[in-house]
């Protein structure tokens, strides 16, 4: 009987067996990671025994594969124009599917459980050749046929396999009301506890789990602190729990944690609302050296307003366009997206991306002729930037000097505290002199900042702080310049007292201050959000006007969008969207709103999937950069998308863990 209660994806050959066909073994399969397109499938019957009904549940769970937003391709049938309706889906929902690939109908329950009946008339064609004769409609009644039909009996056996109170396992194990709460207790717990970690972007899992070991890891040491402050969890979990049921399991965290994924891209899923949007895309290694591609869905809400939603990383062998395009196709799929729906293509301005014939742009651009590209503002800010200050020899100097300087005052912990004693006796001295105030917020530690060669922005924020620090900076070079054993150090430092010292480093740093001041305004603005088009082409404007002021006028302030009329009554597209739809007037001028839908759904920047690869640095790090691809993703799309994960009830995501396979306790 013990054969009813283990479900493993892998058959278990024995250690030290000599069989000569192990290699025909299934391997283990990724239940998330199961073809979606009906055509890419393969036969139920292909997978091993113990296989089976976890496959099946799987597809169960994640539903027929029924793209609504496709364009469904037309052929000629009969000397007219036919295609696959999508108001079937609504007919026969719980079971009619639709290949992209193939263009061709399938029916998932009959493909799940063909192998139990063989061929027989007309279910064949919607298992495995597929159904493509639009013109006989009736064939989809027909299919489904009467109460003891093939179809019937295979719906009927998808039920009960969903059915968990009426497996045989379930029914050998009854358990009492009381060991359901304690289960309930227990899955709650381990819930709150992944909830937690997510959040904060945690890792789950330590290098000695073991009872003895004095930290198990942030999962079991949370659980642990939990028990400790409740006498009611305490009873339940961890040792007072049944062995095979503390819920604490490494594949018990990584199922909670698909679950919160699961739920949180459902939720963009249905904001989305089978409406046109927007794809960024953008690629970088985590610290594993693997490839990733971070992917952000742009979209005007039914509220008008502009969102931008990470739904998933993907692992891509390589980053040529056509590999990111099948990825992109894949993950598209999974979550019954489609490119026709496309508006609006944003990446940055690698050729992979935005390459005239063989471009990620082009292919896109292919099959949907509607998905308008747009280069990322911020990153031809920051290549103009480059572009030029590598072109002007002064100011390259000036940035080859500032660079040096970091590397030397900031080569020791020694001469870095040096610079913090000296900003505090500075700090001290100006306050007893009533230079300063002091204040929450006020007179904060400052450290030199290095500036990151892909963040023009961040070289702003250097030279302030530069400014800052500049006597200090200058008494620590002085004391290297004299006592530094390295006599190159001492070179260098001698070397920069005399630049720093100079009149063209002063004009330089206050010319630099003045540009990148109105540079790193522009820069900001461009990677909010929620900025349409028509407002960032506006905010280039305003910036190329501050910017000619300085030259033909010097160093007086400007004043930025008050001169421009569009903005007297409203900020920008996004709160005329809002305002249309909070005063319904988008009902009564449809065509005036979906342009602005299609205004405000163009992508202005790839700042949201950069910022995703932050998330992944904080994710996946040195101690922690053996996770799978899927459960980083799982963490990724939790962690980023944290507004979305607080609305996720416990109850949700037990339902969604109990309906993902059969568990020992059933609720």
């Amino acid at each position: 009987m013990e054969r009813f209660f283990k479900r493993k994806l892998t058959h278990e050959s024995g250690s030290g067996s000599s069989s000569g066909n192990s290699s025909s073994i299934p391997k283990e399969v990724d239940l998330n990671n199961l073809p979606s397109d009906p055509a890419e499938r393969k036969k139920i019957s292909e997978y091993h025994p113990n296989q089976i009904d976890e496959i099946r549940r799987a597809y169960l769970i994640k539903g027929p594969c029924q793209p609504r937003g496709h364009d469904f391709p037309k052929k000629v049938i009969a000397n007219k124009q036919r295609r696959f309706n999508s108001v079937w889906f609504d007919q026969y929902e719980n079971w009619l599917e639709y290949s992209i690939k193939e263009d061709k109908a399938y029916c998932l329950c009959c493909y799940l459980f063909r192998d139990h009946f063989g061929k027989q008339g007309g279910s064949e064609a919607f298992v495995t050749e597929g159904f493509s004769s639009w013109n006989k409609t009736e064939r989809l009644a027909a299919h489904v046929g009467v109460v003891n039909s093939a179809h019937h009996i295979s719906l009927k056996k998808c039920e009960d396999l969903m059915r968990q109170e009426q497996s045989i396992a379930t029914a050998f194990r009854k358990q009492s009301e009381i060991l359901r709460n304690e289960y309930r207790i227990r899955l709650n717990t381990s819930i709150d506890a992944c909830r937690f970690l997510l959040r904060q972007g945690l890792p789950f899992r330590g290098h000695d789990e073991s009872e003895d070991s004095t930290n198990r890891g942030n999962f079991i040491e949370l659980i642990k602190y939990t028990a400790d402050q409740n006498e009611t969890i305490s009873n339940v979990v961890l040792r007072n729990a049944p062995q095979n049921q503390q819920m604490v399991a490494p594949k018990i965290q990584k199922d909670i944690v698909h679950c919160f994924a699961h739920q949180v891209v459902q939720i963009i899923i249905q904001e989305l609302r089978d409406d046109f949007f927007a794809v960024l895309v953008d690629e970088s290694s985590d610290v594993s050296g693997k490839e990733q591609m971070a992917i952000v869905l742009r979209f005007v809400d039914e509220h008008g307003l502009v969102k931008e939603r990470f739904i998933g990383v993907v692992h891509v062998m390589e980053t040529s366009a056509l590999s990111l395009k099948v990825a992109i196709d894949s993950l598209f799929a999974d979550h019954g997206l489609s490119l026709m729906k496309v508006r609006g293509q944003g990446y940055d301005g690698a050729s992979n991306m935005k390459g005239e014939f063989n471009g990620l742009k082009s292919l896109i651009l292919n099959e949907n002729e509607s998905a308008y590209y747009v280069h990322c503002f911020a990153h031809q800010l920051q290549l103009a930037l480059v572009a030029v200050a590598r072109k002007h020899v002064d100011i390259a100097d000036f940035f080859n000097m500032i660079s040096t300087l970091l590397n030397v005052v900031g080569a020791s912990c020694k001469r870095r505290d040096m610079i913090r004693q000296s900003q505090a006796e500075q700090i001290a001295q100006k306050f007893s002199d009533g230079e300063i105030e002091t204040g929450k917020g006020l007179n904060q530690e400052l450290s030199l900042k290095r500036a990151g060669d892909t963040r023009w922005g961040s070289h702003y924020k250097s030279l302030l702080n530069l400014v800052a620090l500049f006597s200090s900076v200058i008494e620590v070079l002085e004391i290297v310049s004299c006592d530094a054993t390295d006599s190159t150090k001492k070179a260098q430092a001698r070397g920069l007292l005399r630049y720093l010292q100079s009149f063209d480093f002063v004009f330089n740093l206050q010319l630099m201050l003045t540009m990148l001041e109105i540079t790193n305004e522009l820069s900001l603005a461009l990677q909010r959000k929620d900025e349409d088009i028509l407002n960032a082409i506006a905010l280039v404007k305003v910036a190329k006007e501050r910017l000619q002021n300085v030259r033909d006028e010097g160093w007086e302030s400007l004043l930025d969008l008050r001169t421009d009329e569009r903005f007297s009554q409203l900020k920008g597209l996004g709160d005329l969207s809002r305002l249309l739809v909070s005063t319904r007037k988008h009902i009564s001028y449809p065509l005036v709103y979906r342009l602005l839908r299609l205004a405000l759904v163009l992508p202005i920047a790839t700042a949201s999937v950069e910022r995703c690869f932050s998330g992944m640095n904080i994710i996946k790090t040195d101690l922690r950069n053996r996770i799978s691809d899927q459960f980083m993703n799982d963490c990724l799309v939790s962690y980023i998308e944290k507004e979305l994960l607080g609305t996720i009830t416990n109850d949700v995501v037990i339902s969604h863990f109990q309906n993902m396979k059969t568990r020992r306790e059933q609720l």
